[in-house]
């Protein structure tokens, strides 16, 4: 052995053998400090899943209202799949809401800069700061004009 901790060696066995623990009630055999930054790993992907998601919308309604000549069907089904995979992950994960106006904040500076280079526009043609509420993004009546 190298003296390194199974978690070092090998991560799945690490999470089977911690689980099997768990559910034998064994918490004095866990390992109590690696299974707590999992656990908050798993919530920072979350919220990262979230930010993600919110960056695909916000890019693709910037890009709508820039596009008026080349909208189509599937920029609509884009706009339309964003919206619904953002609303299942709120739905997963309620306590998500709460972390809306961060998250909102940092996915619109990245979706800004992918809707200029998408475009080729200049970033002047872009609103510095999200032009819409949540709710607005959200609603399936919403499609914004330039």
């Amino acid at each position: 052995m190298d003296g390194s901790s199974l978690y070092d060696r090998d991560f799945y066995a690490w999470a089977i053998e911690q689980a099997a623990l768990l559910r034998a009630g064994k918490l004095d055999a866990a390992d109590i400090e690696n299974i707590a930054e999992e656990i908050e790993s798993i919530a920072r992907h979350e919220k990262r899943e979230l930010r993600d998601s919110l960056c695909a919308l916000l890019r693709h309604l910037l890009v709508w209202t820039r596009l008026t000549g080349g909208r189509c069907g599937s920029w609509q089904s884009r706009i339309t799949l964003d919206r619904r995979r953002i609303g299942y992950l709120l739905s997963d994960s309620p306590s998500l809401a709460g972390e809306l106006d961060d998250v909102l904040i940092g996915a619109y500076c990245m979706a800004r800069l992918e809707a200029v280079i998408r475009t080729g526009l200049d970033e002047a043609k872009f609103p510095a700061e999200c032009p819409w509420s949540f709710a607005e993004m959200m609603s399936a009546s919403f499609w914004p004009e330039a």
